[in-house]
């Protein structure tokens, strides 16, 4: 039976992961994660994709997203409460994000290791960067298997930044959950969708330096769903808001 391994957190998205023991999981998902992003002095987006050093840099925020905290690969720490200029609307993919920009020292901070100007933004609403699916799930099965397929000898899940790690899964066999319902400590998960994979995953999760080609690989021995996804984990609803902790079990309902 698959159990939680780990959880990751992105207060900032793109920003360094945070590992907490637990979570609480409402409709929109865990209010910190990815509450802030990043975007450029025209307002386009920045991310791992573009800077993959954001990586090192590590965030938090609290459950109502008024205060900020970076820590930088030198120790620096730039922390400050959060208050909101004009708003702004940013393209994010397939979506679009809907928010405050962020007055504060954070910008500046940011923009030596972004190499370009940075300014922060605040989403709107918990979930603003999601698209009503705001929880994920990744098996060490899953994992075992693009690694034998990669020729390596295993694969940080860190790298694909997916917000629930589970050990004890055969491979794939979160994919055999998609359209059935899931219990999860005190939560109940609707699971919906594979998640379709970009380029982020090549880089290496503590340097963001590109060094495995998981997409190649991903393609090379699953195809591509619909001729242009590459998929790997799932994604899910949030049917039953509560608190999932390390350990708890998978049960399908």
């Amino acid at each position: 039976m698959p159990t939680v391994a780990r959880f990751s957190v992105a207060p900032v998205r793109g920003l360094g992961l945070q590992h907490p023991a637990e979570i609480d999981v409402t409709e929109s998902g865990v209010v910190e994660d990815r509450r802030f992003y990043l975007v450029d002095d025209e307002g386009r987006l920045i991310d791992v994709l573009l800077v993959g050093a954001l990586v090192q840099v590590a965030a938090q925020t609290d459950p109502d997203a008024t205060m900020l905290r970076l820590t930088f690969p030198d120790g620096t720490v730039v922390e400050d409460e959060v208050r909101l200029g004009e708003p702004i609307e940013t393209t994010i993919y397939d979506r679009i994000g809907v928010g405050h920009l962020v007055l504060g020292p954070w910008g500046d901070a940011l923009a030596p290791v972004a190499g370009r100007p940075v300014r922060v933004v605040r989403c709107d609403v918990p979930g603003g960067t999601r698209a009503g699916n705001p929880t994920s799930l990744i098996s060490d099965g899953s994992l075992r298997e693009l690694a034998r397929h990669a020729g390596v000898d295993s694969i940080d899940p860190r790298r694909f930044r997916m917000l629930i790690d589970l050990e004890g899964a055969g491979a794939h066999e979160e994919d055999s959950w998609i359209g059935h319902r899931i219990a999860l400590g005190e939560t109940v998960l609707a699971v919906t969708k594979p998640t379709a994979r970009c380029a982020v995953t090549t880089k290496d999760p503590e340097t963001g330096v590109r060094d495995l080609d998981t997409l190649r690989t991903l393609i090379d021995y699953r195809g591509l769903r619909e001729g242009q996804y590459a998929d790997l984990g799932v994604l899910a609803a949030v049917e039953q808001p509560g608190r999932i902790r390390l350990g708890d079990a998978v049960t399908v309902l």
